[in-house]
Formats: structure tokens, C-alpha cells, sequence
């Protein structure tokens, strides 16, 4: 386990906050973050060591520093010896909040194979939990079973993207799984997102509805997309309604995924859950109440929109009312 100072130390980062055409200013009205500017906010970057978003420990006495160096200073205390064996240098998760009021563009992510490849990074599986949704929320998951490769490519050769992308209805507890080759957006509505995902940023844009940033319109990716689309894929999605649930302590436990890259589960707790240690590290996102964290003699007050990073070998007692992604490998 990590050990700073002979106490067991649960980390949180500082929120790496990105503005988006498509944002909203959802993080400050529903997760009572404090927004820098006046500006629409689409992404919250929770937990990443990628790059393009690098966290940064805001509490105790790794303050200040990037999950990038703690990473390598501490190995296998920090995540497990089964990832540093597994994944080596390179930390394999990404969490982020997402506040889509916009259309997103019409995208997909490669496989490990294809990004590994040809982008010389991680590829892209990732999951959606919808934590908010309006009435009329729409997202675009897959083709349309009829669509061919032939018929894809013809079409969007002319930049004619009509009649290609299936179109499904969502809710607030709906949960996705987002894999590689799958095209996805949104289309109408607003949704707020709890978004696991592997460590990459890469994304092929296929339609960005012709909207222009600065006067000049966003750049498409047809050719690598087409190289990773994977056509007559469907997407199922699980409705909080449909789930599996079981009772552990004062908690209900849903296994939303065990996958190959991550495996999550959504806890809905009130009163007090004691969450083993694992031999992996593990990260809570919570998704709505108030309560606290208990990890030896230390405790930490969380609310919804919070996010901790627990290292391997960390038991965790969860006390509240609380709702909790809990991700981990």
C-alpha cells in the first residue's frame, strides 16, 4: 500500500476542467464545481496521466504533484504489482465527467492493435454511465444494420451522412459500453456522464454537423475511421430497471462490467459499507449524496462530484448516503 509519513493516504486531483462547443455549465449546477470562466465547460478530467490532461494531487503531502511522477516513484504501492506488470510505465485508466448540451461530433475510437500501431497509444474501449439526462436526450450508437462497408463509404465520399447512424433514447442510470469500432455521438438533449475509459485520447471524428470553431470547421478522420469501424456491431444498454443487484452490509451493489480493461461496480450505499482492500488500486467516483471515507484512522468528507484514487492493498470504509462508480482492473 502507499504509505506517507506511516499513514495510508486515499489521493484526490485537482479537476482538469476543458472547455467544449457542446459543454454546458452542468458541472457547477449539478456537481457544485467552481467553473474559472464564463464559458461552457464540457469535460472534467478526474483521474488521468495522459498528456493531454495530467492530474495533479491536491490534498496531503504529495500536493502539487502529477499522477505521472507518483506513478513512477511508487509502482507497484501505488496501483498493484499486477499492473505494473501487466502495463509497465504506462497507467492504464481515464476518468472523466462529461456535460453535453450540444450535438458531439459522430466518432470512433480504434482498438489497442490499430492506436498501438499507428497513434503509438493505448486504444480507446470505454464506458458511459448517464448520471443526468433530459426528456429528450438521444445518442447515435452504431450504424444501422443495413449499412455496409460499400454503402458507408459511398455515402460519405458525397458528405452525405443521412440515414447511416442509429439513433436510441437514454435516461438518467442507463449505462453503455462504448467499445472500439462502435460509432457513437449525441444528438439531442442534455447529458451528464460518468466516463471510465482506457488511458488514450485518441478519437476519429466522422461528422461534426458542419459547425465551424474560429470560422473554420472541425477536422474529420474519414480515412482511419473507416480503418476501424466495425459494421453490424450492436450496442446494448443496461437500464438501472434491468440490472443485477445484491445486498452487502448497508449497501446495494450493481456489477455494471468485468472486462478486459476495467471492471466496475456502482454502489448505493446508506449507512456503512466496508470496501476490502484489493490488490489493485482502485478509483471512487461519486455520483450523488454526502458522507465520508474511512481508510485507518484517517477520514475524508465527500460529496457528490468528488473523486479518490485508492491504492492497492487499501481497505475503505464508505459511511453516508452515498452513490459510488467504483472502477479498478
Amino acid at each position: 500500500m502507499l504509505v506517507l509519513g506511516g499513514k495510508m493516504y486515499l489521493l484526490k486531483f485537482k479537476k482538469n476542467l476543458v472547455e467544449k462547443i457542446w459543454g454546458g455549465r452542468g458541472f457547477e449546477t449539478t456537481l457544485g464545481f467552481q467553473l474559472p470562466t464564463d464559458e461552457l465547460y464540457g469535460e472534467s478530467w478526474e483521474v488521468s496521466c495522459h498528456p493531454a490532461g495530467m492530474s495533479y494531487v491536491e490534498n496531503g503531502e504529495l500536493e502539487g504533484k502529477s499522477l505521472e511522477d507518483i506513478f513512477k516513484k511508487y509502482g507497484e504501492e501505488l496501483v498493484g504489482k499486477e499492473i505494473v506488470e501487466k502495463y509497465g510505465e504506462k497507467f492504464p485508466l481515464l476518468i472523466k465527467y462529461l456535460d453535453i448540451n450540444d450535438k458531439l461530433s459522430v466518432q470512433v475510437h480504434p482498438s489497442d492493435e490499430y492506436a498501438l500501431r499507428v497513434e503509438k497509444e493505448f486504444g480507446k474501449s470505454e464506458v458511459w454511465y448517464v448520471m443526468e439526462a433530459s426528456s429528450d436526450a438521444k445518442l447515435i450508437l452504431g450504424l444501422k444494420k443495413e449499412i455496409t462497408p460499400e454503402i458507408y463509404k459511398e455515402k460519405v465520399d458525397k458528405k452525405d451522412f443521412t440515414g447511416l447512424f442509429n439513433e436510441v433514447s437514454v435516461k438518467k442510470g442507463d449505462f453503455i459500453d462504448v467499445k472500439p469500432g462502435v460509432v457513437h455521438g449525441t444528438l439531442e438533449g442534455s447529458i451528464l456522464i460518468c466516463e471510465i475509459q482506457q488511458n488514450s485520447d485518441t478519437t476519429y471524428r466522422i461528422y461534426d454537423f458542419d459547425r465551424e470553431v474560429n470560422g473554420v470547421k472541425r477536422e474529420l478522420h474519414l480515412d482511419k475511421a473507416m480503418d476501424v469501424i466495425e459494421f453490424g456491431k450492436d450496442v446494448e444498454i443496461s437500464s438501472e430497471v434491468s440490472r443485477e443487484k445484491i445486498r452487502v452490509q448497508d449497501a446495494t451493489v450493481e456489477e455494471l462490467i468485468r472486462g478486459e480493461y476495467f471492471s466496475i461496480d456502482r454502489l448505493l450505499v446508506n449507512g456503512i459499507f466496508q470496501d476490502e482492500s484489493y490488490k489493485n488500486f482502485k478509483i471512487y467516483s461519486i455520483l450523488d449524496g454526502e458522507g465520508k471515507l474511512k481508510s485507518k484512522e484517517k477520514e475524508y468528507e465527500v460529496k457528490k462530484g468528488d473523486t479518490y484514487f485508492i491504492p492497492a492493498n487499501t481497505s475503505v470504509t464508505i459511511s453516508g448516503k452515498l452513490e459510488v462508480m467504483k472502477s479498478y482492473i
